[in-house]
């Protein structure tokens, strides 16, 4: 009798079962399609796939170019003044002066008279005009010399004057530059020593 009651148990037990899978069966519309267990669903037809497909690159913009800025100009300079044209007649630039030279000191030293001198060229039109630096010369203590004013006072001719006299001038009036025309001996010493006017 209680086997009779055990089989009737488990087949109410199996109908049971049989009437729950089916109704899940049934009312499940979403449920996945049949697959292996952990499957995951298939992704929409067309997409692409984010890992194999790369990343369009976005349109880059051109780059600026840069536009010369106009140059500053200074406020409140005027511009210099242009310098003015030669005078007609002559070249702006002269040649240095082959016989005349500016007379600044003189020194003893070596036993000798020497000049302290720089060569130079003469304006056009104007004085004699120093260039270059200044270099030495000796002179001979018999040399012939000629001054005028201002070593001497008021005279425009020139008049004869020692070496002697000319080297006591020159230690009283230092680095005045008066142009001379000279001429050199043999020996490369000044034999000859005419001083220009200058008004």
């Amino acid at each position: 009798m209680r086997a009779v009651r055990g089989q009737a148990a488990m087949a109410a037990l199996a109908m049971c079962g049989a009437l729950v899978l089916s109704a899940c069966r049934n009312g499940d519309d979403t449920a996945a399609p049949d697959g292996p267990p952990g499957a995951a669903a298939p992704s929409a037809p067309g997409a692409p796939s984010a890992a194999g497909t790369p990343a369009a690159p976005a349109p880059s913009k051109p780059a600026a170019t840069a536009t010369p800025s106009a140059p500053a100009t200074p406020t409140g300079k005027k511009p210099p003044a242009p310098a003015p044209p030669p005078a007609p007649g002559c070249d702006h630039k002269m040649p240095i002066s082959p016989d005349t030279i500016a007379v600044y000191r003189y020194t003893p030293e070596g036993g000798s008279y020497n000049l302290i001198v720089r060569h130079g060229e003469f304006g056009c039109p104007g004085p004699f005009e120093p260039v270059g630096e200044e270099t030495f010369y000796p002179i001979s203590e018999t040399a012939k010399i000629t001054a005028t004013a201002p070593i001497l006072t008021g005279e425009v001719m020139g008049k004869p004057i020692s070496t002697h006299e000319l080297t006591s001038w020159l230690s009283t009036h230092p680095n005045k530059g008066l142009p001379f025309r000279y001429h050199l001996n043999a020996a490369g010493v000044i034999d000859t020593l005419d001083e220009v006017y200058v008004k």
